[in-house]
């Protein structure tokens, strides 16, 4: 079949509308670290056509199952956050709480190799505040511009609609900073036995602001109170058979039986002025801050302990972005983060309307509701009434909170597309993390997980990625390549 348009797959990369793309792989920044500016017209227009690839199903984490709860202060935090959900040790603010898996469709299986969603909705006093983490604490790529390439790349081939493992590996293997996720991936973390038995992690770095004004960085980790427990990948493979729905079904009958499962939440907390000297760049999301370094501080406590009445209503509405940040938790230059909080609302307001803050189980419960954005569709919270629509008025209408002005960042520099001028050693943590973290039993699970996926890709992409296998550990990379027969190319 014919068409008008004129494709050349050999020519220079462009945007939709023929413009040459000069630079793919970095978002347009102030200063080599950030942040990005919207200006970023490219980066701006990639994600927003990302978000709408897909209907309706969420593009991302589109299998998942949720539960009510609550969160409990259980130690003194205030000197590192204003926030008033954590200002008072006993404290309780409601939540909802959404696991899923990533890649795979809503009709996937539970058991599927893959990072697992892990996002958490407070209903505080001050708005609601969204967690959105996942079950690995660093990430495949640091840079929100590849985000849409990345997740191409683990859904299906255009032409045959198969999973593809040479697209998998291709990217992976010309994106070495990935090879840090891959490790937690391919170890029998990337299988995890349910959703109460798995820990939840921010990844990003967030600054906390305390009522003196003093900044912070952090890290947010939950740890499951269940202990951690994996599936292997002969486990998982007959799961997905037999019962594909295992997660949720073992969510759902814990809480139903009463047993509430339980997390304990820790900040890891670094001053300021240590980002500039660190080991790592702070703000890459394909790093961890040692926890010798910065070890964790208890905060609290989150137990879920109820169903939701009706999962089309409250899990499959549930919307959460990291943009819904409450006084005393603020963004950090992470550029994956910074792309995340255009993002995230964005596929909301595609997914489920203009209006989608309006639904129920997405709706503040304890904030006052004082918002002028108004009309469009589905709108049912009474629109605002009789109320002046416009701000500054003189007829009683809100005011702003100028006490509760973002913390000031400096950040400086020519805008320019590049990466970080920080160190950035994209081997090191993963090497680390095989030898020093993982035992014997671990490691051989691991190099036996990737060689199984490894496998089917072409040998020229099986070739590239082992190099970097290698570089993180030359005993990961030669038992790889002996699983392959691939040790005297």
């Amino acid at each position: 079949m014919s068409t008008n348009f004129n494709y050349d797959y050999t020519s220079t990369l462009t945007d939709e509308f023929g413009h040459p793309v000069a630079d793919n792989n970095n978002s347009l920044t102030a200063g080599n670290n950030g942040p990005i500016l919207l200006q970023d017209t490219y980066l701006i227009s990639k994600l927003a056509h990302f978000d709408r690839e897909r209907i309706p199903e969420r593009v991302v984490h589109a299998k998942g199952a949720g539960a009510h709860g609550y969160f409990e202060v259980t130690h003194d935090i205030t000197k590192f956050t204003k926030a008033a959900f954590l200002n008072r040790v006993g404290k309780r603010t409601p939540v909802f709480a959404r696991f899923s898996t990533v890649g795979g469709e809503k009709g996937s299986a539970d058991s599927d190799r893959d990072p697992r969603g892990f996002a958490v909705k407070f209903y505080t006093e001050e708005g609601n505040y969204d967690f959105v983490g996942n079950n690995t604490p660093v990430f495949f790529i640091r840079d929100t511009i590849k985000f849409p390439d990345f997740i191409h790349t683990q859904k299906r081939n255009p032409q045959s609609n198969l999973k593809d493992p040479d697209a998998f590996w291709d990217f992976l293997s010309l994106t070495p900073e990935s090879v840090h996720q891959l490790t937690v991936l391919f170890s029998d973390r990337g299988t995890p036995f349910s959703y109460r038995h798995m820990n939840g992690y921010s990844g990003h770095t967030f600054k906390l602001v305390n009522s003196q004004g003093e900044a912070f960085w952090a890290k947010i980790h939950f740890k499951t109170e269940q202990g951690i427990k994996n599936l292997t990948v002969e486990e998982a493979t007959r799961l997905a058979g037999e019962d594909p729905d295992h997660a949720t079904r073992d969510l759902f009958n814990s809480i139903k039986q009463g047993s509430s499962p339980a997390w304990k939440v820790y900040f890891q907390i670094m001053p300021v002025d240590d980002a500039a000297k660190y080991k790592v760049d702070v703000f890459d999301i394909t790093k961890v801050w040692a926890h010798k370094d910065y070890p964790l501080i208890p905060v609290g406590r989150m137990v879920l302990n109820r169903n939701p009445n009706n999962y089309f209503a409250e899990t499959e509405q549930s919307a959460f972005s990291p943009s819904n940040l409450v006084p005393g938790i603020e963004p950090s230059l992470d550029k994956m983060l910074q792309g995340r909080l255009f993002s995230y609302p964005d596929t909301h307001r595609h997914r489920l309307g203009a209006n989608y803050a309006q639904i129920p189980i997405n709706a503040p419960l304890k904030a006052k509701l004082n918002c002028q954005f108004r009309d469009g569709s589905m709108t049912v919270n009474g629109n605002g009434g009789s109320a002046p629509n416009y701000e500054p008025n003189t007829f009683g209408g809100p005011y702003e909170a100028k006490q509760l002005i973002e913390h000031p960042t400096k950040v400086q520099g020519a805008i320019t597309r590049s990466k970080p001028n920080h160190p950035n050693d994209d081997y090191v943590q993963a090497g680390t993390l095989y030898r020093e973290v993982m035992t014997e039993y671990d490691r051989s699970r691991l190099v036996h997980n990737i060689a199984l996926h490894l496998k089917n890709a072409k040998k020229e992409i099986q070739l590239r990625q082992l190099q970097i296998f290698y570089k993180a550990d030359k005993d990961y990379g030669r038992r790889i390549a002996e699983l392959l027969g691939l040790q005297n190319l």
